[in-house]
C-alpha cells in the first residue's frame, strides 16, 4: 500500500507579515498532482491543518478546495487535528465528509476506531490520534494527573487492543501530533511543554508498522517506522536549511516500510546573513541571495543609519533585522533574544526570579511555576475548543 504523508500545512499563516496563501495553494496543487502521479492509496495529514483555531475565510476556502480535489481523485484521506487547530471546528460535518473518503479524526474518544483500507495483501488499519492536550483528555483516559507521555500511552493502549482483535496479518498505521524524543524543533512550533516535559519516547508506538507524525517542521526520521514529514513551507528563518518535502511510503505485505522524499515547491529561498552592513552590501558572495527572503544580523559596533532601507536596495525581500554588535565580552553583552533562545517560558520565569531575588527558585517554587504555566496552557486550549 502506497501512502503520502504530510502535515503542518498551517493554512492562513504568514511569513514575517508576507502572506503565504498563494504558496500554500501551490502546495495543494503539488499534493494533488503527486497523489495522482504516484497512484497513492491514501493521503495522511498529521495535524495543524490551520494555523489558528479561528482560521481566515481564505484559509477555509483553500482547505475546502483541497478536500474536494482529493475526494474527486478517489484517494482516501486520513487527517487529524493538531495543537494549532480547533478540534471541534475542524471536525464539524466529519461524519458526512467521511462518506466522500475524507476521514477527519479530531475526537480523542475515537482514537481506536481506524479507517480500514485493503490492498492485494489484506487489510491496513489507519488510526488517527488527534493532538492530545493532557489537561483536556485526562478524564477520557481516566488519568488523575498526566503529561504527554501518559495520555499518548493510554491512547496507544486502546489502539493495540483494537488491533489485537483484528484478523492476523492486519497491518497498522498511526497518525499522531506530538513532540517525539529524538526530533529536532525549530522556532516556528508552538511550545507544548506540560509539567516541564514536551517530548514523548518513540517506544510509545512500539509494534506499529508506520507512524506518521506531525508537529515538528523539519522532515526527519526518528526510526525507519517513525517519521515526521515536516511542514511543506518554511515558517521561520530557523528553517532556512530545511528541505521541505513529503514522505512517499510503501507499506509491504509483511509491514515493511520503504520511504522516499518528494520535494515541495519553494516560493522563495531563505537566507540568514551576518556581518557589518557595508560587508553585506558589497560582498559578491551574497549575490545569490538577492532574490531571497533575508534575515540580516548586523555586527556593526554602532547602529547604522536606516539599515533596512539600505539593505533592501540590494536585497528587496529583506524581512528581518537584528543587531549584535561585535564586543570583546560577547556573553556579558548578548542580546535579549540571544539569552532567551532555546529556553522555555518556565525557564525564563525561573531566570527572572533569580535575577530579582539573587537566588533561584527552590523545588516547591519550581512546582508552583510549572503548575501556573500548565494552567495557562490548559485555559488557552479550552478557550480554543469553545
Amino acid at each position: 500500500m502506497r501512502l503520502l504523508h504530510t502535515s503542518d500545512w498551517h493554512l492562513g499563516r504568514s511569513f514575517h507579515r508576507v502572506g503565504l496563501l498563494d504558496a500554500q495553494a501551490a502546495f495543494i496543487d503539488h499534493l494533488v498532482a503527486t497523489a495522482r502521479a504516484e497512484r497513492v492509496d491514501a493521503v495522511l495529514v498529521a495535524g495543524d491543518v490551520y494555523d489558528r483555531a479561528l482560521p481566515s475565510l481564505p484559509a477555509v476556502e483553500l482547505f475546502d478546495d483541497a478536500l474536494h480535489r482529493l475526494a474527486a481523485l478517489g484517494v482516501p484521506t486520513v487527517m487529524i487535528s493538531g495543537n494549532h487547530d480547533s478540534a471541534r471546528r475542524l471536525g464539524v460535518a466529519s461524519g458526512l465528509i467521511d462518506r466522500a473518503g475524507i476521514h477527519l479524526r479530531t475526537d480523542p474518544a475515537g482514537c481506536a476506531t481506524p479507517v480500514v483500507l485493503a490492498d492485494e495483501h489484506g487489510p491496513v488499519a489507519l488510526y488517527g490520534l488527534p493532538y492530545l492536550e493532557p489537561a483536556l483528555v485526562r478524564e477520557e483516559f481516566t488519568l488523575d494527573r498526566a503529561g504527554h507521555t501518559e495520555v499518548l500511552s493510554a491512547a496507544m493502549t486502546r489502539v493495540r487492543a483494537d488491533l489485537a482483535a483484528r484478523p492476523v496479518g492486519t497491518r497498522s498505521v498511526v497518525l499522531a501530533h506530538a513532540f517525539v524524543a529524538g526530533g529536532a524543533p525549530s522556532d516556528s512550533e508552538r511550545d507544548i511543554t506540560v509539567g516541564g516535559v514536551a517530548a514523548v519516547p518513540a517506544d510509545v508506538f512500539e509494534g506499529i508498522d508506520y507512524v506518521a507524525l506531525g508537529h515538528l517542521h523539519g522532515c526527519q526520521t526518528i526510526s525507519d517506522r517513525v517519521r515526521y514529514s515536516g511542514s511543506p513551507l518554511a515558517y521561520s528563518f530557523s528553517e532556512a536549511d530545511h528541505r521541505k518535502s513529503m514522505w512517499l511510503v510503501d507499506l509491504g505485505a509483511d509491514g515493511s516500510v520503504a520511504a522516499e522524499r518528494v520535494d515541495c515547491p519553494v516560493p522563495r529561498p531563505l537566507a540568514r546573513l551576518r556581518g557589518r552592513l557595508g560587508e553585506l552590501l558589497e560582498d559578491p558572495a551574497h549575490a545569490r541571495h538577492e532574490g531571497s527572503w533575508v534575515e540580516a544580523t548586523l555586527t556593526d559596533p554602532h547602529r547604522p543609519h536606516e539599515p533596512m532601507a539600505r539593505l533592501r536596495k540590494r536585497f528587496p525581500h529583506a524581512l528581518a533585522l537584528a543587531f549584535e554588535p561585535e564586543r570583546t565580552d560577547a556573553g556579558a553583552h548578548a542580546s535579549y533574544a540571544q539569552r532567551l533562545r532555546g529556553r522555555t517560558d518556565r525557564q525564563i520565569a525561573e531566570d527572572f526570579v533569580t535575577h530579582v531575588r539573587g537566588t533561584g527558585p527552590d523545588t516547591a517554587e519550581r512546582g508552583v511555576l510549572r503548575d501556573a504555566f500548565d494552567a495557562v496552557r490548559s485555559d488557552a486550549a479550552r478557550a480554543e475548543t469553545d
